[in-house]
């Protein structure tokens, strides 16, 4: 009897092992949507400052940051043949990395080199410069696209990066992206909160 007990004691602990494992193992299922237009509310002030210049001229495809916003007039692709990098980092090729120009600080100078500590470009799966809002939601969603993060993740990133946070100090004749860093964080937690709905 006691071999029976024992044996089924420890059947019982392997079972609630695996399980455990695979519960471990299993990729989160993304958020019902639970309230769509309150959704689609806080995502389009998340859009609002994914998709302006100060966001979106270093998330770009072709691995050239862009100059672009009201100040500038026409969009025009960063002079002096400045790439992010052939490697993938997007820290700027040899010879000319980013920070040959931007330091750790803005200028102070009207529209000198902006600057903040490790100023790259986004990496090449962040493209999302010219996107639409329903491209760019799907991406934030995927962490193949995402920088491999939860949405909880996005939104710490978003309001506790010191680059991302560049955006809303630009530095001397730049518009700044709309709203702070926190309402930023605050419209990703209510937009993950009902669902994470897409446009």
């Amino acid at each position: 009897m006691r071999s029976a007990a024992s044996l089924l004691t420890a059947a019982a602990i392997a079972f609630m092992s695996v399980a455990a494992a695979a519960q471990e193992a299993a990729p989160a299922a993304p958020p019902a949507v639970v309230d769509a237009a309150a959704g689609l509310s806080e995502w389009a002030k998340v859009y609002e400052v994914f998709s302006h210049p100060r966001c979106a001229n270093c998330h770009v495809e072709d691995n050239r940051p862009r100059w672009s916003g009201a100040h500038y007039g026409v969009t025009r692709v960063h002079a002096f043949n400045v790439q992010g990098g052939s490697d993938g980092s997007g820290f700027g090729n040899p010879g000319l990395h980013c920070t040959t120009c931007h330091f750790d600080s803005n200028s102070s100078v009207l529209h000198g080199p902006p600057g903040v500590a490790g100023w790259h470009l986004a990496p090449p799966e962040m493209v999302w410069f010219g996107k639409s809002s329903a491209e760019i939601c799907a991406q934030v969603k995927d962490p193949a696209r995402n920088g491999n993060r939860s949405l909880d993740e996005v939104a710490i990133h978003v309001r506790d990066d010191a680059l991302v946070g560049w955006g809303w100090n630009p530095g001397p004749g730049r518009e700044p992206a709309p709203g702070s860093a926190q309402a930023t964080y605050e419209a990703l937690v209510k937009w993950t909160a009902a669902g994470a709905p897409c446009p």
